[in-house]
């Protein structure tokens, strides 16, 4: 699979052709010692790993307003307005052995230079074992600036076209606009199913943090991410999260889409994650034979029920969050923790001590005075 190219060959490649703990403290020294020599061990590296810490966010912390992106996209008259290759070509350029592809959706909010997606893509770069998914990442535009942004910053781009809606703004959840958007994208899927072609779909802000594929059930048709997890992968109590699933590629997988998709006609009004919460019980499934398992979030977090151990950690979601700037600010504090961590050496990761300082200004708490704001796209 080729690597990521710079951007004059990607141009080119599409026009013609596509100190550790255990050394520290000996068995011996632990017997004499006992418990408190290993409490007075904790409070120190506690401590040194406090200071780390502050002496670390001071230094790289960001010196200019997260506000202040870019939202101009000048026009570049050597990139494509529109597809020069069909979806089957991109995606088998795309796909792993299995046939396996990432998928993410992009319009022109979250493209600006400094955006969602610039961190999106920053962390696959510096997760453990991610940078290679990236040869596996198609990024499906929504609107032409969203597609020109792709194509200076990634290889596999789609442009998505829709003939009775313009997704190029911002879309303010539950919204006409929004749900069309959101039916769209179930549709877009069924279609890539219908091509033989298993996806993880991930919303663009995703941290990747670890390659997720270990983490997956061998045997599930469908995994999908949670807002809430209640400790079992089979338990329909979960509440279920659509920006991040795994999907395999069958008849029950197919069948199932066309089933979701088609619902939002019993449940008008209703986006297409609410309509899962409500279908996710429906017989029909069970008739079909849908394996369906749910994500543990200590695995796969978000906003609304973080990760707590950050050795575990695989995606982060700013889920349950309200606003482009305090989705921006949250997500890179994300960023942040993640290199901070990494910084460390191995005895000071396996003590399980460092913990997000996220959410804060994603905290819904922080909503209350206000009475109930309109939401965004981005706060889902």
């Amino acid at each position: 699979m080729p690597g990521t190219l710079p951007s004059h060959r990607r141009r080119a490649y599409r026009r013609h052709a596509a100190g550790s703990l255990s050394a520290f403290m000996s068995p011996e020294s632990s017997v004499r010692r006992g418990p408190c020599a290993a409490l007075l061990f904790f409070a120190v590296s506690l401590s040194c790993v406090l200071l780390f810490r502050n002496a670390y966010y001071s230094r790289f912390a960001p010196s200019t307003p997260l506000s202040r992106f870019s939202t101009v996209f000048p026009f570049d008259d050597s990139l494509a307005v529109s597809n020069e290759y069909p979806l089957e070509n991109i995606l088998k350029e795309a796909a792993t052995k299995d046939r396996t592809v990432i998928l993410t959706t992009l319009n022109e909010a979250w493209a600006a230079t400094n955006s969602v997606i610039d961190l999106f893509l920053e962390s696959f770069r510096i997760g453990d074992r991610t940078r290679r998914l990236l040869n596996h990442l198609v990024i499906i535009a929504l609107d032409q600036k969203a597609f020109i942004r792709c194509q200076k910053i990634h290889t596999h781009c789609y442009l998505l076209v829709s003939e009775d809606m313009d997704f190029h703004e911002e879309a303010y959840f539950m919204t006409p606009h929004y749900l069309k958007m959101m039916w769209r994208r179930i549709d877009f899927l069924r279609t890539v199913l219908e091509m033989g072609y298993n996806f993880v779909f991930t919303d663009a802000d995703i941290m990747w943090f670890r390659d997720p594929f270990p983490r997956f059930h061998s045997d599930a048709d469908f995994q999908i991410a949670c807002d809430h997890f209640t400790g079992s992968f089979d338990d329909i109590e979960n509440r279920p999260n659509g920006g991040f699933n795994f999907v395999k590629s069958n008849n029950r997988s197919i069948e199932f889409y066309k089933f979701w998709y088609s619902s939002q006609a019993t449940y008008p009004g209703y986006h297409d994650q609410d309509v899962l919460n409500f279908i996710k019980v429906d017989p029909f499934i069970t008739d079909l034979g849908l394996k369906m398992k749910f994500l543990d979030t200590a695995n796969f977090g978000g906003l609304c029920e973080p990760s707590k151990d950050l050795n575990k950690v695989c995606t982060m979601h700013a889920n349950c969050c309200y606003g482009m700037d305090s989705k921006l600010h949250d997500l890179r504090l994300l960023l942040q923790d993640w290199k901070y961590y990494l910084s460390l050496p191995p005895s000071m990761k396996k003590l399980s001590i460092i913990s997000w300082r996220v959410p804060q200004k994603c905290s819904l708490d922080s909503l209350k005075p206000h009475g109930s704001p309109e939401k965004s796209v981005e706060d889902d």
